[in-house]
């Protein structure tokens, strides 16, 4: 019952957090936390047998979940390299995949051999794995519930973020991008709104013009009319989208709250972003092919963990020392030598 009581309090927390600020990922934090205590409390409330089954049932699909998940990660990098090239970013599932073998290696390492520091090693791993991967299912139930969350109506702007040419072709996932924001005006045109659109892109070293021309192009051929559109095409990080975009709109006078049209995976980390920049703006997402979502949702969540590198550095060392200092502990323990 105590379980159900602070799952239910930090629901409320959580709902708190997100009127006041939808763009943290702290939020998706207090709610996997909530979700957890939730559950415990409710399956407790209906049987404690039901509980410790659960309980046993983790206990004992846990290492099978885990290395099926790591089969499914590394498929999913083959795949990955195999359509999209071999680059450092398209190996990220499969690495991920193999880092998730790493603790049962060792762990087979240890029993076969009897040395006690592996076993150590591996509680230190599985420490530092397990709060990782904590942050992971934060990030993606977050990411999702953002997904969820409408946007208000009568913005000043609509921003695509570019991703890339093929030539000067736009590929699929841009292409998702520009029909998502074409819905988007539409919908707000038809309640009496005029924004602008503004396409942000600009040219790369393979590419055979900037990324906004291209994207405005498209949006022209599919009937937005011309007078509609502005053009940054000077960015080539999110970043600088957004931050060319503002001074876009400043020169031009036009009142700042934005939409931020970008892909699904990337949408909660645009938020991110947005808000420690200081902007006016929510982000919504466009469809992904599924064979791209794991790679690509791995990709945001390196960057997010990057962009505070330090703060979950320190995390993860203060985890992987409690093993060895529980050790040296309990051997400095009078009687226990």
């Amino acid at each position: 019952m105590v379980a159900l009581v602070i799952g239910l309090v930090m629901l409320g927390l959580f709902t708190v957090m997100v009127v006041r600020e939808p763009r943290r990922l702290a939020n998706g934090v207090v709610l996997l936390i909530a979700l957890c205590f939730s559950l415990v409390g409710l399956v407790h409330v209906d049987s404690d047998r039901i509980l410790n089954l659960l309980a046993s049932l983790i206990i004992l699909l846990s290492p099978l979940l885990v290395l099926v998940l790591a089969g499914l990660l590394m498929a999913n990098g083959v795949q990955m390299v195999r359509r999209e090239g071999r680059r450092v970013a398209n190996l990220l599932s499969f690495g991920l995949g193999l880092a998730l073998l790493t603790p049962y290696v060792l762990f087979v390492v240890a029993v076969l051999g009897g040395i006690g520091w592996i076993a150590v090693t591996l509680a230190s791993i599985t420490l530092v794995i397990s709060y990782i991967g904590f942050l992971l299912v934060a990030f993606l139930l977050y990411s999702f519930f953002y997904l969820c969350l409408p946007y208000r109506r009568g913005m000043g702007a609509i921003v695509v973020h570019g991703s890339g040419l093929i030539g000067a072709r736009v590929p699929p996932l841009l292409a998702s991008r520009l029909d998502r924001a074409l819905a988007v005006y539409q919908r707000e045109v038809a309640a009496g709104y005029r924004p602008l659109v503004i396409t942000s892109g600009g040219k790369g070293s393979d590419e055979a013009l900037a990324e906004a021309d291209a994207m405005a192009a498209y949006l022209v051929d599919r009937g937005l009319p011309e007078q509609a559109i502005l053009r940054e095409d000077r960015s080539t990080t999110t970043r600088e989208n957004l931050l060319f975009t503002r001074q876009l709109l400043a020169e031009h006078g036009i009142a700042t709250r934005m939409l931020l049209v970008t892909s699904n995976f990337h949408a909660l980390r645009t938020a991110i972003l947005a808000r420690r920049m200081g902007l006016d703006a929510e982000v919504v997402g466009s469809r992904t092919a599924f064979y791209y979502l794991p790679s690509a949702i791995l990709r945001e969540f390196v960057g997010i963990l990057f962009e505070h590198r330090w703060a979950y550095l320190v995390a993860c060392l203060v985890l992987a020392a409690m093993p060895p200092l529980l050790v040296l502990a309990v051997a400095l323990i009078p009687g226990e030598q």
